[in-house]
Protein backbone atom coordinates (compact mmCIF):
# COMPACT_ATOMS: atom_id res chain seq x y z
CA UNK A 1 0.00 0.00 0.00
CA UNK A 2 1.40 3.23 -1.01
CA UNK A 3 1.92 6.02 1.29
CA UNK A 4 -0.34 8.52 0.16
CA UNK A 5 -3.05 5.91 0.41
CA UNK A 6 -2.14 5.22 3.45
CA UNK A 7 -2.60 8.90 4.46
CA UNK A 8 -5.55 9.39 2.51
CA UNK A 9 -7.08 6.36 4.32
CA UNK A 10 -5.64 8.16 8.05
CA UNK A 11 -7.57 11.33 7.03
CA UNK A 12 -10.75 10.21 6.61
CA UNK A 13 -10.42 7.99 9.99
CA UNK A 14 -9.68 11.42 11.54
CA UNK A 15 -12.21 13.21 10.13
CA UNK A 16 -14.97 10.67 10.91
CA UNK A 17 -13.39 10.82 15.02
CA UNK A 18 -13.91 14.12 15.11
CA UNK A 19 -17.55 14.26 13.92
CA UNK A 20 -18.44 12.19 17.31
CA UNK A 21 -15.42 14.47 19.37
CA UNK A 22 -16.17 17.78 20.86
CA UNK A 23 -16.45 20.51 18.81
CA UNK A 24 -12.79 22.18 16.89
CA UNK A 25 -11.52 25.47 18.67
CA UNK A 26 -11.90 28.52 17.24
CA UNK A 27 -8.99 29.37 15.09
CA UNK A 28 -6.50 31.95 16.45
CA UNK A 29 -6.74 35.39 14.83
CA UNK A 30 -4.16 35.92 11.90
CA UNK A 31 -1.00 36.59 11.65
CA UNK A 32 0.46 39.63 11.07
CA UNK A 33 0.91 39.52 7.36
CA UNK A 34 4.55 38.50 6.32
CA UNK A 35 5.23 36.66 9.76
CA UNK A 36 4.01 32.63 9.52
CA UNK A 37 2.32 31.36 11.99
CA UNK A 38 4.44 28.54 12.54
CA UNK A 39 7.31 30.90 14.17
CA UNK A 40 9.96 33.78 12.90
CA UNK A 41 10.80 34.39 9.14
CA UNK A 42 13.28 31.87 8.06
CA UNK A 43 15.60 32.92 4.97
CA UNK A 44 14.39 31.71 1.77
CA UNK A 45 16.54 29.98 -1.43
CA UNK A 46 16.88 32.25 -4.58
CA UNK A 47 15.81 28.90 -6.57
CA UNK A 48 12.42 28.74 -4.37
CA UNK A 49 10.48 30.79 -6.87
CA UNK A 50 11.89 28.55 -9.62
CA UNK A 51 10.81 25.17 -8.78
CA UNK A 52 7.76 26.66 -6.96
CA UNK A 53 6.58 27.15 -10.40
CA UNK A 54 7.50 24.07 -11.37
CA UNK A 55 5.90 22.28 -8.82
CA UNK A 56 2.35 21.98 -8.95
CA UNK A 57 -0.10 22.99 -6.04
CA UNK A 58 -2.70 21.57 -4.11
CA UNK A 59 -5.75 21.36 -5.62
CA UNK A 60 -8.70 23.36 -4.78
CA UNK A 61 -10.97 22.39 -2.36
CA UNK A 62 -13.23 23.56 0.16
CA UNK A 63 -11.73 25.85 2.90
CA UNK A 64 -10.19 23.78 6.11
CA UNK A 65 -10.11 20.21 4.79
CA UNK A 66 -7.35 18.58 3.03
CA UNK A 67 -7.33 17.14 -0.62
CA UNK A 68 -8.19 13.98 -0.67
CA UNK A 69 -5.17 12.82 -2.34
CA UNK A 70 -2.98 14.56 -0.12
CA UNK A 71 -0.95 12.52 2.44
CA UNK A 72 -0.45 13.44 6.37
CA UNK A 73 1.68 11.82 8.43
CA UNK A 74 -0.19 9.32 10.99
CA UNK A 75 0.68 11.10 13.90
CA UNK A 76 -1.50 14.39 12.55
CA UNK A 77 -4.48 12.38 11.54
CA UNK A 78 -7.31 13.95 12.98
CA UNK A 79 -5.29 16.97 15.04
CA UNK A 80 -6.67 20.17 14.66
CA UNK A 81 -5.20 22.37 11.69
CA UNK A 82 -3.29 25.66 12.13
CA UNK A 83 -5.73 28.52 12.85
CA UNK A 84 -4.44 30.45 10.17
CA UNK A 85 -2.16 29.48 7.25
CA UNK A 86 0.77 32.24 5.79
CA UNK A 87 -1.03 34.37 3.57
CA UNK A 88 0.64 33.87 -0.06
CA UNK A 89 3.46 36.15 -1.62
CA UNK A 90 2.39 39.32 -4.17
CA UNK A 91 3.25 37.42 -7.63
CA UNK A 92 4.99 40.50 -8.98
CA UNK A 93 7.52 40.55 -5.76
CA UNK A 94 8.87 37.18 -7.25
CA UNK A 95 12.21 36.88 -8.72
CA UNK A 96 13.38 35.75 -12.21
CA UNK A 97 13.14 31.79 -12.36
CA UNK A 98 16.85 30.86 -12.49
CA UNK A 99 18.13 28.17 -14.59
CA UNK A 100 20.51 25.36 -13.24
CA UNK A 101 24.15 25.68 -14.18
CA UNK A 102 25.66 23.71 -17.00
CA UNK A 103 26.68 20.05 -16.50
CA UNK A 104 25.35 20.63 -12.74
CA UNK A 105 23.45 17.45 -11.72
CA UNK A 106 19.54 18.14 -10.69
CA UNK A 107 19.53 19.44 -6.99
CA UNK A 108 15.98 18.76 -5.05
CA UNK A 109 14.35 22.20 -5.14
CA UNK A 110 14.71 23.99 -1.89
CA UNK A 111 10.90 25.38 -1.63
CA UNK A 112 9.98 28.85 -0.83
CA UNK A 113 7.46 30.05 2.11
CA UNK A 114 4.35 28.62 0.75
CA UNK A 115 1.50 30.79 0.04
CA UNK A 116 -1.76 30.76 1.50
CA UNK A 117 -2.86 27.80 0.30
CA UNK A 118 -6.80 27.29 -0.36
CA UNK A 119 -6.55 23.45 1.76
CA UNK A 120 -5.53 25.68 5.23
CA UNK A 121 -4.06 24.19 7.78
CA UNK A 122 -2.99 20.37 5.84
CA UNK A 123 -1.21 22.32 3.37
CA UNK A 124 0.63 24.50 5.91
CA UNK A 125 1.49 21.18 7.25
CA UNK A 126 2.65 19.92 3.79
CA UNK A 127 4.61 22.70 3.17
CA UNK A 128 6.21 22.75 6.89
CA UNK A 129 7.38 19.12 6.10
CA UNK A 130 9.25 20.16 2.18
CA UNK A 131 11.05 22.80 4.03
CA UNK A 132 12.10 20.38 6.69
CA UNK A 133 13.82 17.88 4.02
CA UNK A 134 14.85 20.61 1.92
CA UNK A 135 17.00 21.93 4.35
CA UNK A 136 18.36 17.92 5.37
CA UNK A 137 19.54 17.56 1.73
CA UNK A 138 21.37 20.38 1.20
CA UNK A 139 22.49 21.49 5.00
CA UNK A 140 21.37 25.21 5.46
CA UNK A 141 20.68 27.96 3.09
CA UNK A 142 24.67 27.75 1.63
CA UNK A 143 24.31 23.84 0.68
CA UNK A 144 23.33 24.50 -2.80
CA UNK A 145 26.33 26.38 -3.38
CA UNK A 146 28.58 23.64 -1.10
CA UNK A 147 27.44 21.24 -3.53
CA UNK A 148 27.94 22.68 -7.15
CA UNK A 149 31.53 22.03 -6.64
CA UNK A 150 31.01 18.95 -4.90
CA UNK A 151 29.43 17.98 -7.55
CA UNK A 152 31.69 18.88 -10.69
CA UNK A 153 34.29 16.46 -8.26
CA UNK A 154 32.16 13.97 -8.30
CA UNK A 155 31.84 14.17 -12.22
CA UNK A 156 35.99 14.56 -12.32
CA UNK A 157 36.51 11.16 -10.22
CA UNK A 158 33.43 9.38 -12.28
CA UNK A 159 35.41 10.19 -15.76
CA UNK A 160 38.97 9.10 -14.09
CA UNK A 161 37.48 6.39 -12.60
CA UNK A 162 36.06 5.23 -16.31
CA UNK A 163 39.49 5.52 -17.46
CA UNK A 164 40.80 3.39 -14.39
CA UNK A 165 38.64 0.97 -14.88
CA UNK A 166 39.19 0.67 -19.00
CA UNK A 167 43.08 0.26 -18.30
CA UNK A 168 42.43 -2.63 -15.65
CA UNK A 169 43.10 -5.84 -17.23
CA UNK A 170 42.96 -9.36 -15.88
CA UNK A 171 45.09 -11.58 -17.49
CA UNK A 172 46.25 -15.39 -17.24
CA UNK A 173 50.07 -15.87 -15.94
CA UNK A 174 51.09 -19.52 -16.64
CA UNK A 175 54.83 -19.99 -14.65
CA UNK A 176 56.24 -23.11 -15.49
CA UNK A 177 52.73 -24.35 -15.70
CA UNK A 178 51.12 -23.03 -12.49
CA UNK A 179 48.34 -20.85 -13.34
CA UNK A 180 46.35 -18.08 -12.29
CA UNK A 181 44.61 -15.20 -12.80
CA UNK A 182 45.51 -11.11 -12.04
CA UNK A 183 44.46 -7.76 -12.93
CA UNK A 184 46.98 -5.39 -14.23
CA UNK A 185 47.56 -1.76 -15.84
CA UNK A 186 50.80 -3.31 -17.62
CA UNK A 187 50.60 -2.39 -21.53
CA UNK A 188 53.07 -5.25 -22.63
CA UNK A 189 54.33 -8.97 -21.66
CA UNK A 190 57.72 -7.25 -20.36
CA UNK A 191 56.34 -4.48 -18.10
CA UNK A 192 53.46 -7.79 -16.66
CA UNK A 193 57.06 -9.68 -15.80
CA UNK A 194 58.40 -6.73 -14.37
CA UNK A 195 55.58 -6.19 -11.74
CA UNK A 196 55.49 -9.89 -11.19
CA UNK A 197 59.30 -9.97 -10.63
CA UNK A 198 60.23 -12.78 -13.06
CA UNK A 199 63.76 -12.22 -14.94
CA UNK A 200 64.18 -14.31 -17.93
CA UNK A 201 66.91 -15.07 -19.58
CA UNK A 202 68.08 -16.71 -22.65
CA UNK A 203 67.40 -20.56 -21.82
CA UNK A 204 63.55 -19.44 -20.97
CA UNK A 205 60.59 -19.17 -23.10
CA UNK A 206 58.23 -16.52 -22.57
CA UNK A 207 55.00 -16.66 -24.92
CA UNK A 208 53.67 -14.30 -26.27
CA UNK A 209 56.96 -12.03 -26.75
CA UNK A 210 58.10 -9.43 -23.91
CA UNK A 211 57.25 -6.45 -26.32
CA UNK A 212 53.78 -7.94 -27.36
CA UNK A 213 50.81 -5.79 -26.53
CA UNK A 214 48.32 -7.03 -23.22
CA UNK A 215 45.06 -6.95 -23.58
CA UNK A 216 41.96 -8.17 -21.16
CA UNK A 217 41.65 -11.89 -21.64
CA UNK A 218 45.24 -12.52 -22.62
CA UNK A 219 47.16 -15.50 -21.34
CA UNK A 220 51.00 -15.14 -20.92
CA UNK A 221 53.05 -18.53 -20.82
CA UNK A 222 56.28 -18.39 -18.87
CA UNK A 223 58.52 -21.58 -18.89
CA UNK A 224 62.10 -21.34 -17.21
CA UNK A 225 65.34 -23.22 -18.55
CA UNK A 226 66.80 -25.98 -16.29
CA UNK A 227 70.36 -26.86 -16.66
CA UNK A 228 70.43 -31.22 -16.82
CA UNK A 229 73.76 -33.18 -17.09
CA UNK A 230 72.71 -36.27 -19.64
CA UNK A 231 74.80 -39.21 -19.77
CA UNK A 232 73.54 -41.81 -22.49
CA UNK A 233 75.06 -44.97 -22.38
CA UNK A 234 78.43 -43.70 -20.73
CA UNK A 235 78.34 -40.52 -23.13
CA UNK A 236 77.71 -36.64 -20.82
CA UNK A 237 76.61 -33.37 -22.17
CA UNK A 238 75.08 -31.16 -20.77
CA UNK A 239 71.48 -29.70 -21.72
CA UNK A 240 68.79 -26.76 -20.97
CA UNK A 241 65.14 -28.01 -20.81
CA UNK A 242 61.83 -26.06 -19.84
CA UNK A 243 60.64 -29.64 -19.26
CA UNK A 244 59.06 -29.62 -15.94
CA UNK A 245 60.11 -33.10 -15.38
CA UNK A 246 62.86 -36.13 -16.29
CA UNK A 247 60.38 -37.99 -19.03
CA UNK A 248 59.24 -34.48 -20.92
CA UNK A 249 63.25 -33.37 -20.96
CA UNK A 250 64.40 -37.22 -22.54
CA UNK A 251 61.37 -36.38 -25.25
CA UNK A 252 63.20 -32.41 -25.93
CA UNK A 253 65.96 -33.47 -25.87
CA UNK A 254 65.44 -36.33 -28.27
CA UNK A 255 66.79 -39.66 -26.38
CA UNK A 256 64.54 -42.45 -27.23
CA UNK A 257 63.79 -43.72 -23.57
CA UNK A 258 61.87 -46.57 -23.95
CA UNK A 259 62.99 -49.93 -22.42
CA UNK A 260 65.47 -47.81 -20.94
CA UNK A 261 66.75 -47.50 -18.00
CA UNK A 262 67.04 -44.14 -15.64
CA UNK A 263 69.03 -43.60 -12.86
CA UNK A 264 66.13 -41.16 -11.46
CA UNK A 265 61.99 -41.81 -11.83
CA UNK A 266 60.99 -40.24 -15.05
CA UNK A 267 58.21 -38.11 -12.85
CA UNK A 268 60.54 -36.15 -10.38
CA UNK A 269 60.55 -33.02 -11.37
CA UNK A 270 63.29 -30.58 -11.88
CA UNK A 271 64.03 -27.80 -10.29
CA UNK A 272 65.65 -24.42 -11.28
CA UNK A 273 69.15 -25.80 -10.38
CA UNK A 274 68.76 -28.67 -12.54
CA UNK A 275 69.14 -31.71 -12.51
CA UNK A 276 72.03 -35.28 -12.94
CA UNK A 277 70.38 -38.16 -15.49
CA UNK A 278 72.06 -41.48 -16.31
CA UNK A 279 70.42 -43.21 -19.12
CA UNK A 280 70.80 -46.76 -20.23
CA UNK A 281 69.64 -47.70 -23.91
CA UNK A 282 68.26 -51.07 -24.65
CA UNK A 283 70.92 -52.76 -26.26
CA UNK A 284 71.56 -56.30 -28.29
CA UNK A 285 74.36 -58.70 -26.96
CA UNK A 286 75.86 -61.78 -27.73
CA UNK A 287 77.33 -63.48 -25.00
CA UNK A 288 79.23 -67.04 -26.46
CA UNK A 289 80.01 -69.59 -23.50
CA UNK A 290 80.92 -73.20 -22.90
CA UNK A 291 80.76 -73.69 -26.91
CA UNK A 292 77.24 -72.18 -27.19
CA UNK A 293 75.67 -68.13 -27.66
CA UNK A 294 73.28 -66.85 -25.93
CA UNK A 295 71.81 -63.21 -27.41
CA UNK A 296 70.26 -60.87 -24.79
CA UNK A 297 68.45 -57.85 -24.90
CA UNK A 298 69.71 -55.63 -21.75
CA UNK A 299 70.49 -52.18 -20.07
CA UNK A 300 73.64 -53.27 -18.26
CA UNK A 301 75.95 -50.97 -17.58
CA UNK A 302 78.64 -53.37 -17.46
CA UNK A 303 79.62 -56.27 -19.53
CA UNK A 304 79.49 -58.09 -16.21
CA UNK A 305 76.00 -57.60 -15.71
CA UNK A 306 75.05 -58.29 -19.07
CA UNK A 307 76.92 -61.72 -18.68
CA UNK A 308 74.96 -62.19 -15.90
CA UNK A 309 72.11 -61.30 -17.55
CA UNK A 310 72.58 -64.10 -20.06
CA UNK A 311 71.88 -66.19 -17.65
CA UNK A 312 76.00 -67.29 -17.19
CA UNK A 313 77.67 -67.82 -14.17
CA UNK A 314 81.69 -66.95 -13.75
CA UNK A 315 83.65 -69.14 -11.27
CA UNK A 316 86.85 -69.45 -9.90
CA UNK A 317 89.41 -67.87 -12.63
CA UNK A 318 86.78 -67.20 -15.05
CA UNK A 319 86.57 -64.06 -16.82
CA UNK A 320 85.35 -62.33 -20.44
CA UNK A 321 86.99 -60.98 -23.38
CA UNK A 322 86.51 -57.18 -22.51
CA UNK A 323 87.28 -55.61 -19.12
CA UNK A 324 84.43 -56.56 -16.71
CA UNK A 325 83.52 -52.97 -16.30
CA UNK A 326 83.91 -51.67 -20.18
CA UNK A 327 80.10 -50.91 -21.48
CA UNK A 328 78.45 -53.49 -23.51
CA UNK A 329 77.73 -51.84 -27.17
CA UNK A 330 75.01 -52.44 -29.10
CA UNK A 331 75.80 -56.01 -31.27
CA UNK A 332 78.40 -56.91 -29.05
CA UNK A 333 80.08 -60.17 -28.97
CA UNK A 334 81.22 -60.73 -25.18
CA UNK A 335 82.77 -64.53 -24.86
CA UNK A 336 83.52 -66.35 -21.47
CA UNK A 337 86.82 -67.76 -21.00
CA UNK A 338 86.66 -71.03 -18.54
CA UNK A 339 90.01 -70.50 -16.65
CA UNK A 340 91.36 -74.00 -14.70
CA UNK A 341 95.12 -73.18 -13.56
CA UNK A 342 96.54 -76.59 -11.94
CA UNK A 343 100.51 -77.17 -11.18
CA UNK A 344 103.22 -79.92 -12.60
CA UNK A 345 106.82 -81.01 -11.16
CA UNK A 346 108.76 -81.96 -13.56
CA UNK A 347 112.47 -83.50 -12.89
CA UNK A 348 114.55 -82.00 -15.28
CA UNK A 349 118.69 -82.80 -16.16
CA UNK A 350 121.38 -80.61 -15.51
CA UNK A 351 123.74 -80.60 -17.86
CA UNK A 352 127.05 -81.13 -16.82
CA UNK A 353 130.40 -79.31 -18.34
CA UNK A 354 133.95 -80.30 -20.09
CA UNK A 355 137.03 -79.17 -18.37
CA UNK A 356 140.04 -79.92 -21.35
CA UNK A 357 143.44 -80.03 -19.77
CA UNK A 358 146.56 -79.53 -22.04
CA UNK A 359 148.82 -82.90 -22.01
CA UNK A 360 152.07 -82.59 -23.67
CA UNK A 361 152.74 -86.54 -23.72
CA UNK A 362 150.57 -86.29 -26.37
CA UNK A 363 150.74 -85.90 -29.84
CA UNK A 364 148.71 -82.54 -31.08
CA UNK A 365 145.38 -82.46 -32.13
CA UNK A 366 144.92 -86.28 -29.56
CA UNK A 367 142.52 -86.20 -26.94
CA UNK A 368 141.95 -88.31 -24.17
CA UNK A 369 139.31 -88.59 -21.23
CA UNK A 370 140.58 -89.13 -18.18
CA UNK A 371 136.78 -88.63 -16.63
CA UNK A 372 133.33 -89.24 -18.00
CA UNK A 373 130.95 -86.40 -17.55
CA UNK A 374 127.23 -87.17 -15.47
CA UNK A 375 124.33 -84.67 -16.07
CA UNK A 376 122.86 -83.59 -12.84
CA UNK A 377 118.85 -83.47 -11.75
CA UNK A 378 116.88 -80.96 -10.85
CA UNK A 379 112.94 -80.65 -9.50
CA UNK A 380 110.96 -78.22 -11.23
CA UNK A 381 107.21 -76.76 -9.97
CA UNK A 382 105.36 -74.99 -13.20
CA UNK A 383 101.75 -73.37 -13.21
CA UNK A 384 100.00 -74.34 -16.20
CA UNK A 385 96.57 -72.88 -17.46
CA UNK A 386 94.03 -73.74 -19.85
CA UNK A 387 92.08 -71.62 -21.34
CA UNK A 388 88.57 -73.14 -22.68
CA UNK A 389 90.29 -76.38 -22.18
CA UNK A 390 93.56 -74.79 -24.45
CA UNK A 391 96.36 -75.39 -22.41
CA UNK A 392 98.97 -72.38 -22.23
CA UNK A 393 102.71 -72.48 -21.95
CA UNK A 394 103.27 -73.46 -18.30
CA UNK A 395 105.05 -70.91 -15.86
CA UNK A 396 107.96 -71.95 -13.48
CA UNK A 397 107.02 -71.13 -10.19
CA UNK A 398 110.31 -72.84 -8.15
CA UNK A 399 112.95 -75.58 -8.84
CA UNK A 400 115.17 -77.69 -6.89
CA UNK A 401 118.59 -79.37 -7.43
CA UNK A 402 118.26 -82.46 -6.44
CA UNK A 403 121.81 -84.22 -8.06
CA UNK A 404 124.97 -81.67 -8.98
CA UNK A 405 126.19 -82.82 -12.18
CA UNK A 406 129.78 -83.95 -12.69
CA UNK A 407 132.34 -82.22 -15.13
CA UNK A 408 133.74 -84.01 -17.61
CA UNK A 409 137.89 -83.81 -17.94
CA UNK A 410 139.54 -83.80 -21.28
CA UNK A 411 143.54 -84.16 -21.76
CA UNK A 412 144.59 -82.58 -25.02
CA UNK A 413 147.77 -83.43 -26.46
CA UNK A 414 149.99 -80.77 -27.36
CA UNK A 415 153.31 -82.68 -28.46
CA UNK A 416 153.85 -81.58 -32.42
CA UNK A 417 153.38 -85.19 -34.66
CA UNK A 418 156.45 -85.69 -37.33
CA UNK A 419 156.43 -83.97 -40.49
CA UNK A 420 157.17 -87.10 -42.26
CA UNK A 421 156.63 -90.51 -42.42
CA UNK A 422 159.41 -93.25 -43.83
CA UNK A 423 157.92 -95.07 -46.70
CA UNK A 424 154.89 -92.53 -47.76
CA UNK A 425 156.60 -89.41 -48.67
CA UNK A 426 156.18 -88.37 -52.44
CA UNK A 427 152.17 -89.94 -52.53
CA UNK A 428 149.70 -87.40 -54.15
CA UNK A 429 147.54 -86.91 -50.81
CA UNK A 430 145.85 -84.27 -51.76
CA UNK A 431 144.28 -86.62 -55.00
CA UNK A 432 143.46 -88.95 -52.07
CA UNK A 433 141.50 -86.70 -49.88
CA UNK A 434 139.61 -85.08 -52.94
CA UNK A 435 138.48 -88.34 -54.10
CA UNK A 436 137.33 -89.96 -50.52
CA UNK A 437 135.83 -86.45 -49.63
CA UNK A 438 136.28 -83.75 -52.10
CA UNK A 439 138.66 -82.15 -49.50
CA UNK A 440 136.27 -81.54 -46.43
CA UNK A 441 138.54 -82.51 -43.00
CA UNK A 442 134.47 -83.43 -41.48
CA UNK A 443 133.15 -85.02 -43.82
CA UNK A 444 130.90 -88.35 -43.32
CA UNK A 445 129.00 -91.25 -45.46
CA UNK A 446 125.52 -91.41 -45.50
CA UNK A 447 126.07 -94.14 -42.90
CA UNK A 448 127.73 -92.96 -40.59
CA UNK A 449 130.71 -95.25 -40.06
CA UNK A 450 133.29 -93.20 -41.99
CA UNK A 451 134.78 -89.62 -41.81
CA UNK A 452 137.57 -87.32 -42.28
CA UNK A 453 139.42 -86.51 -45.44
CA UNK A 454 140.21 -89.99 -46.26
CA UNK A 455 137.36 -91.83 -44.50
CA UNK A 456 138.31 -93.53 -41.54
CA UNK A 457 136.32 -95.95 -39.47
CA UNK A 458 136.25 -95.97 -35.74
CA UNK A 459 138.40 -98.98 -35.39
CA UNK A 460 140.82 -98.00 -37.70
CA UNK A 461 141.35 -94.55 -36.28
CA UNK A 462 141.73 -95.69 -32.99
CA UNK A 463 144.43 -98.70 -33.74
CA UNK A 464 146.84 -95.59 -35.50
CA UNK A 465 147.14 -93.73 -32.16
CA UNK A 466 143.88 -91.53 -32.97
CA UNK A 467 140.89 -90.15 -30.14
CA UNK A 468 137.87 -89.48 -30.80
CA UNK A 469 136.21 -89.49 -34.26
CA UNK A 470 138.27 -89.03 -37.16
CA UNK A 471 136.71 -86.30 -38.54
CA UNK A 472 136.75 -84.30 -35.06
CA UNK A 473 140.48 -83.83 -35.52
CA UNK A 474 142.32 -81.77 -37.89
CA UNK A 475 143.77 -82.11 -41.03
CA UNK A 476 147.45 -82.57 -40.40
CA UNK A 477 146.26 -85.15 -37.98
CA UNK A 478 144.11 -87.13 -40.38
CA UNK A 479 146.61 -86.86 -43.12
CA UNK A 480 149.82 -88.06 -40.70
CA UNK A 481 147.36 -90.98 -39.82
CA UNK A 482 146.67 -91.91 -43.12
CA UNK A 483 150.72 -91.57 -44.19
CA UNK A 484 151.01 -93.99 -41.12
CA UNK A 485 147.98 -96.47 -42.40
CA UNK A 486 149.38 -96.63 -45.75
CA UNK A 487 152.77 -97.74 -44.81
CA UNK A 488 151.14 -100.70 -42.87
CA UNK A 489 148.90 -101.67 -45.71
CA UNK A 490 149.74 -100.22 -48.86
CA UNK A 491 146.72 -98.48 -51.08
CA UNK A 492 144.49 -101.34 -49.75
CA UNK A 493 142.25 -99.35 -47.38
CA UNK A 494 141.40 -97.02 -50.80
CA UNK A 495 140.22 -99.58 -53.26
CA UNK A 496 138.53 -96.86 -55.72
CA UNK A 497 141.25 -94.21 -55.08
CA UNK A 498 144.07 -95.75 -53.64
CA UNK A 499 145.29 -95.12 -57.31
CA UNK A 500 145.42 -91.33 -57.05
CA UNK A 501 147.94 -91.26 -54.89
CA UNK A 502 150.66 -92.18 -57.67
CA UNK A 503 149.26 -89.47 -60.06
Amino acid sequence: MSTSQGSHRATRGGRRAARHKEPRPPAPPPAPAGVPSHGPARAVSPYAPTVAAFRPGPPEGPPGRAPAHEGTSPDSAGAPAPAAARPAAPAASAPPSVPAPPSVPAVPAVPSAPLAPAGGRAEARRAARRRRRAAVLLGGPDGLRRLIPQALVVAFLAGGTTSFVAADKAVRLSVDGVPRTLHTFADDVEELLDEEGLTVGEHDIVAPDPDAELSHGDEVVVRFGRPVTLTVDGHSRQVWTTARTVEEALQQVGVRAGGAYTSVSRSRPISRSGLDVDVLTERTVTVTADGRSHTVRTTAATAREAVREAGISLAGQDTISVPQDSFPRDGQTITVMRIKDTEEVREEPIPYVTVRTDDPRLDRGTEVVARAGRAGKRRVTYAVRTVNGVRHKPRKLSDEVVREPVARQVRVGTRRLPDSVRGAEGLNWKALAQCESGGRPDAVDPSGTYGGLYQFDAATWRSLGGRGRPQDASPEEQTYRAKKLYVQRGASPWPHCGRRLYR
